[in-house]
């Protein structure tokens, strides 16, 4: 991925449209636009002109406009050639530039160009992706802000402050001659202190952010017959699954994604768990534990009616110690002896709740909202990765590491080598690295025109 030759790709989806885009970015793209197009199109003017086959037979007439470097996405030569959009034509053109001695570009690597050539930092570089997968009006807003640079700024400005105390912290190392006490100097640890606290703001927006991007996975586990189909129906919105009165009806796995005021969450139905279960059931028991071990949350569903059995106990024995859980009493209008509600007691929540009579589902959107950090669609948030959120985590550990050897014992040498971790995690946030490996998976994960 880091070559600099002649790569091309179909810039709009594959299938037939009105229109279609063929991108093409390199160095020195003369000869591909004289054997295309005879010529060399102005600068960033769109010209109307035919595309022509090795033979000189027209394969298309439409657009074409030429963005000489660095003057362009990728910072790079960028011819695009806007075509009728049926893919046999598409396929034609990308053919065509092979020809010319183009190759097939890779996932991402128009991004990667332009990141490689400053054009955009990698986390605007991942903005692009997330702006084109976004599902919500909000989602994509964030994006946006996020690919003009928000967050990087927001980054940039921490990054600044943590380099300025670094090197007033080394440059006394460094130079003790100049009887600079830095140990006992109050504007230090004022600094230090400052930058704690807008780091936190930092990372409280950029959790945000990834909870609008990436969403909360929730499983749905329980009994046979106490209601998870129909909470994942009634979540959904309409019959995603088959509900009916006879145990065991469902056998898989069952994913839906919807939108809790702006935030996607993810709904996987189990199958019901339980011990004289059949081969198959079996095997979607397996499944549903799989699933756990991948969740950011558990929902215990309870049948209300027959109450909370010993079999229920076990199955929450068995989710994982460090996975969050809400256990869900269904069917309270079976009995009718207890309204909607919501109890929390020693880091436990239970809700109380109908899903046939929908009493108490706004108690539990509420509180799926409240585990994930939702706060709502603000005005100003941009858009994260759990990645991120990673960074800034071990950032902030490291400037309190070192602001504790200040305090504890008087270790200059030790704040210095925590201020320079600090500085690494922050810079993994823009790029500011060398990790070819993450560089490849972020970027193989975009669509091939991109």
């Amino acid at each position: 991925m880091f070559q600099s030759d002649i790569i091309v790709a179909q810039a709009t989806p594959p299938g037939k449209g009105g229109v279609g885009i063929v991108r093409v970015s390199g160095d020195n793209l003369q000869h591909i636009a004289n054997a295309i197009l005879t010529k060399l199109p102005s600068p960033r003017v769109a010209e109307y002109l035919p595309f022509l086959s090795a033979d000189k037979e027209t394969i298309d007439i439409g657009l074409a406009i030429y963005f000489p470097s660095p003057h362009s996405f990728t910072g790079e030569d960028v011819l695009e050639l806007h075509g009728h959009g049926g893919q046999v034509l598409m396929d034609l053109l990308v053919n065509r530039v092979l020809e010319c001695g183009a190759r097939l570009a890779n996932p991402g690597e128009f991004s990667f160009r332009a990141f490689q050539n400053d054009k955009i930092d990698l986390a605007q570089a991942e903005a692009i992706s997330d702006l084109i997968n976004s599902t919500t009006e909000a989602a994509a807003k964030s994006a946006m802000r996020s690919l003009k640079g928000e967050f990087s700024r927001k980054v940039q400005a921490l990054l600044e402050e943590l380099i300025y105390i670094r090197v007033y912290v080394e440059s006394s190392i460094d130079f003790p001659e100049e009887e600079i006490d830095f140990l006992a100097d109050e504007i230090l640890l004022t600094r230090i202190d400052g930058l704690l606290i807008k780091m936190e703001e930092v990372f409280h927006q950029a959790k945000q952010g990834a909870v609008l991007n990436e969403g909360m996975s929730v499983v749905i586990l329980g009994q046979p017959n106490a209601g998870k189909s129909s909470l994942l129906n009634c979540l959904a919105g309409h019959d995603a699954a088959i509900v009916t009165d006879i145990e065991g009806t469902t056998r898989d796995v069952l994913k839906e994604s919807i939108h809790i005021d702006g935030m996607p969450l993810h709904i996987i139905d189990t199958a019901g768990l339980r011990d004289n279960a059949d081969v198959v059931e079996t095997e979607g028991i397996r499944r549903a534990w799989n699933e756990v071990e991948k969740a950011d949350h558990v929902l215990l569903l309870i049948d209300d009616s027959k109450g909370f059995s010993d079999k229920d106990e076990q199955i929450l024995k068995n989710i994982p110690a460090n996975l969050s859980y809400t256990i869900i009493h269904n069917k309270i209008d079976v009995k009718g002896d207890r309204d909607e509600s919501i109890v929390r007691k020693d880091n436990r929540t239970e809700i109380y709740l109908s899903i046939k009579n929908r009493a108490g589902i706004e108690l539990l959107t509420t509180h799926l909202k409240q585990i994930a950090g939702f706060e709502g669609e603000a005005d100003g948030l941009f858009m994260a990765r759990r990645r991120h959120l990673n960074a800034l985590e071990r950032a902030k550990a490291a400037i309190e590491t070192g602001h504790k050897q200040i305090m504890e014992n008087r270790a200059g040498e030790l704040l210095s080598e925590d201020l320079r971790v600090a500085q690494s995690a922050l810079n993994e946030i823009t790029g500011e690295f060398d990790n070819e490996d993450l560089l490849g998976e972020i970027f193989s994960s975009f669509c091939i025109g991109k």
